[in-house]
Order: structure tokens, then sequence, then C-alpha cells
């Protein structure tokens, strides 16, 4: 998937990821991608989660051999 932005979280347990991927999605603009690159088995449930209460959009997730991308659309 293609994205604007990329953020890396590995190494980092809940909440840290989401609280960073809450500050990088500010440094982007209004329809642009961010993917979250993290190991924590928590952010399946977290971001999809986090993007609800936020009004962003999560576009899905893709599985690398030790850590998940995960495809956030800022809100418009």
């Amino acid at each position: 998937m293609q994205s604007d932005a990329s953020l890396d979280c590995r190494g980092l347990s809940c909440p840290m990821p989401i609280l960073k991927a809450a500050k990088k999605i500010k440094e982007i603009d209004a329809g642009q991608v961010l993917e979250v690159l993290a190991d924590d088995p928590g952010g399946e449930e977290d971001f999809p989660a986090w993007c609800e209460q936020t009004g962003n959009e999560f576009l899905g997730q893709e599985s690398e051999e030790d850590y998940m991308k995960f495809y956030i659309k800022k809100k418009a």
C-alpha cells in the first residue's frame, strides 16, 4: 500500500505506538496516509479502535515476518 509518511514503532509496547502515531498524524496533510510499523500484538486492536475514536480512516494492515504495517488515512 502506498503511504505519504512512515513511522517506525517497532520495539515499543502499548500505548507508545498509538501516542507516537497521534503525534505524527498531526504533521501530515488531510487525506494523506501514514504507515506505522509495529511489533506490539495489541496494535491489531488498538489502531482500528484509535481511528474510530479520532475520525481517521483505518485502511488496513499487512503482516511482515516479525512486525506489522498499519495504514491510516488522516481525516479531511
